[in-house]
């Protein structure tokens, strides 16, 4: 993204965390539905729950980013390629155009997180703003370890 372009965004909160995800992968937002846990799963994965008649892997956003798990107020879904996957969030606050020139590349202490699906931070109205991107929220491991999970040998 160029930095004077602006990117809609949906604003959920975790924690004290106020996190953005592109508005082009979220699919809805919903109250928290049933969550059956599956053995093995990574530890920010809670389970699975059958959202619009299949199975959808659900994550909860606090423990991902590395705080406290989140109360489960809302699920916010995304798309992921052909896939689908739930984040457990506290709230979400709407939709907001956020400004290239608010967000910055990671500092270096902070690459690894790439891995979890940060894709950027910034600043917005003077929070601290992390931006997601659902393609990397699961690595291609942890979507096989779900799918061993759901369906054993």
């Amino acid at each position: 993204m160029k930095r004077d372009e602006s990117r809609l965004s949906l604003l959920c909160r975790v924690g004290t965390r106020l996190c953005a995800l592109p508005l082009a992968q979220v699919n809805e937002t919903m109250r928290p539905m049933p969550v059956e846990a599956l053995p093995g799963a990574p530890g920010c994965v809670v389970g699975v729950s059958i959202i619009r008649g299949g199975p959808v892997p659900v994550v909860d956003l606090g423990t991902l980013l590395g705080a406290d798990p989140s109360r489960g107020g809302r699920l916010v879904t995304l798309r992921v390629g052909d896939r689908m996957v739930a984040l457990s969030v506290d709230a979400v606050l709407g939709v907001r155009a956020i400004a290239g020139e608010s967000l910055g590349d990671l500092p270096p202490l902070l690459r690894d997180a790439r891995g979890d699906g940060v894709s950027s931070i910034g600043a917005l109205d003077a929070e601290l703003l992390v931006l997601l991107d659902s393609a990397r929220l699961l690595p291609d491991a942890v979507w096989t370890a779900l799918e061993d999970a759901e369906h054993p040998a």
